[in-house]
Formats: C-alpha cells, sequence, structure tokens
C-alpha cells in the first residue's frame, strides 16, 4: 500500500512541475556529490541575505528555491545569486501539499544521489559538531555509517518580551533577537503506519492549543536526505517514503545521531505574515494554526516563561536531550 502511495506522490510531483516557471536556472553549475537546499518561499526578502549566508558558511554548494508569488524584491534579490536556481510560481500553495510537490518534483530531477536539506527560510540546521566541522563532515560520516536521512527537531525560538520589541534588520541573526527557547514541555509518539515519531509542544503548544494540545504544530522533521529519485516527501518534511528513511531513532536503547531546526518565526516580522496568511487561506486546515497565533498574541505577544533556556549551542541541546551526536566521534 505504501509503495502504491509513493508512486502516487511521485506522479503527482511530475505533474505539478509544470506550475513551476524558472526564473534563473543554474543546475547546469551543479557537479557531482554537491550538497543542496530545496525551499519553498514568499514575501521573506528580509531573511534571505542572512539564510543564503548561514548555509554557504555550513557548506551548501546550490540552493534550488520555489518563490511562491512574492512582491517583496525576494525573487529579484535570489535571482542576482550565484548559487540559486529560482522557480516561480502563482500556484495554489495548498494544492501543491503546501509545496511538497514541487520540491518532490525538484528533487527527483536534480537531487538523485546527492545529499539534500530541505528547509524553510526561518529554519536554520544545528548538527553535531556544527560549530567545528562542515556539512560535508556528517554526510561523510553517514555514507560511511549507510545511513541515508537525518532527523532533527524543530525547535521555537523567541525574544524576551513581545515579538515586536525589537526590530529584526536584513541580514542580522535572528537569534541576537530570539535566543531563548523551551528546554522541556514535549511529547513523543510513533506513527506507526509511517514508522516515524511524532514531537509536539514547546511555546506553541502552550501558548496557543493549550486547550487543544493535540492540534499543535509537529515538531519532528527529517531535512536532511541521501536522495533518490524514487523517494517522496509525504508530509513536509516530517515524513517519506519509503518508510525505512523515517526510522531515524534506536529501537534498541540506544541513540542515533540527530540534530536541531533553530525556527526563528517569532521576529516582529510575525504579526504580518500571520495576517498576510489568514487572509490567502493557503496553510493546514484552513490555516486555523494562524488564527490560533492572531488570538493569541492580541492578548499575550510574549512566549517567554520563567523555564525558558537562552541558546549557547548544539552540546547544550545535546545535554538537554534535543539532538544527539550518537556514535559520531
Amino acid at each position: 500500500m505504501l509503495r502504491l502511495a509513493r508512486k502516487r506522490w511521485r506522479i503527482r510531483a511530475f505533474r505539478k512541475r509544470r506550475e513551476l516557471r524558472p526564473v534563473t536556472d543554474r543546475t547546469n553549475l551543479i557537479r557531482g556529490d554537491q550538497l543542496l537546499v530545496f525551499t519553498t518561499f514568499r514575501n521573506e526578502r528580509v531573511r534571505l541575505p542572512h539564510f543564503l549566508r548561514y548555509y554557504r558558511d555550513m557548506g551548501i554548494n546550490h540552493f534550488l528555491m520555489v518563490d511562491n508569488d512574492s512582491d517583496d524584491g525576494g525573487r529579484e534579490y535570489l535571482a542576482e545569486q550565484p548559487d540559486v536556481s529560482l522557480w516561480t510560481t502563482p500556484a495554489s500553495y495548498k494544492r501543491s501539499r503546501f509545496g511538497v510537490d514541487w520540491l518532490n518534483w525538484l528533487q527527483m530531477k536534480y537531487g538523485h544521489g546527492r545529499w539534500c536539506l530541505v528547509v524553510d527560510p526561518d529554519e536554520f540546521f544545528v548538527y553535531p559538531f556544527c560549530d567545528t566541522r562542515p556539512l560535508r563532515a556528517l554526510t561523510d560520516w553517514l555514507d560511511a555509517s549507510s545511513i541515508k536521512s537525518f532527523s532533527a527537531m524543530l525547535l521555537d525560538m523567541y525574544p524576551k518580551g513581545p515579538f515586536d520589541a525589537l526590530p529584526y534588520n536584513e541580514g542580522q541573526d535572528p537569534f541576537e533577537i530570539a535566543p531563548w527557547f523551551d528546554s522541556g514541555n514535549y511529547t513523543i509518539t510513533r506513527n506507526h503506519k509511517y514508522g516515524n515519531l511524532w514531537i509536539q509542544g514547546g511555546p506553541r503548544m502552550r501558548m496557543f492549543f493549550a486547550d487543544a494540545p493535540e492540534r499543535a504544530p509537529a515538531l519532528n522533521k527529517i531535512p536532511l536526505v541521501k536522495w533518490h529519485r524514487d523517494y517522496a516527501y509525504v508530509s513536509s518534511t516530517h515524513m517519506l517514503l519509503p518508510r525505512g528513511l523515517n526510522q531515524t531513532y534506536d529501537e534498541w536503547g540506544g541513540e542515533k545521531a540527530s540534530g536541531v531546526l533553530l525556527h526563528a518565526k517569532f521576529l516582529d516580522t510575525f504579526a504580518r505574515k500571520a495576517e498576510e496568511e489568514m487572509e490567502r487561506k493557503q496553510h493546514y486546515a484552513n490555516s486555523h494554526e494562524y488564527r490560533a497565533y492572531r488570538l493569541a498574541t492580541a492578548v499575550e505577544p510574549d512566549l517567554w516563561c520563567k523555564w525558558s533556556e537562552k541558546y549557547i549551542n548544539w552540546r547544550q541541546l545535546e545535554i538537554l536531550g534535543l539532538m544527539s551526536k550518537g556514535n559520531w566521534a
């Protein structure tokens, strides 16, 4: 049954390719086993310079990006970047399964045999030894260990005080403004159909979904995959097929290596983004998540609490049990 589902998602992605119009196609520059980032975005111009710099410094060689009808200059900015291939589409984000179909197609075409990292412009990948080792060191170790996928928990970061107290400036490290996170308050269950872990909790659950915690956003992601053209993401980067790629944990009591995606959602740009997405209604379940955000932030736009922890580095996250270096020494 899952094999048929995977075939269906791949056929769907192939059909959805017609919705993408190339703006700047530099994919001829991709060589060998270079490291690739894939992302979709809309009106994220202010975030893009730091996003590109962060991943370039990590060792990413090429960015393959889909613009969903931006009107803030982000598309024009990216078209000038020498390591970016860019497509644009006015098509429905919702009907593309929230961008999954578009990126599945691009990964099928350009990611085969390469390590691919799928992230949003407000997600910053942290992995063991990232302060001293480039991403290539991690992917080489994964290759040597015959590991084809690498998980990362989404960690919501936030400022102390109202989101709009400090303006976020273009090119700025967002964690200068939003360095706080919840060190606990997470629940983990297993999805028996797909074999992945389902993680919920953190500030969004306690602030926006306290009365309905089961509706809180999923925080489990598998963003880094040694891609094969037969693979397909099913739901964002929460899970993919074949099913074995989702088993990024050790069922026998050990610890597999894992990372974190620092999530820089809660800046002064948040209120404007929430209003836009409420109007567009292009997000999951008629944007119920953004409705919850708008209601709660109108009353108390502050996620900080006395249990909040200030981010230092990946080792701190490992001590807290939010990620692990596993047996990567």
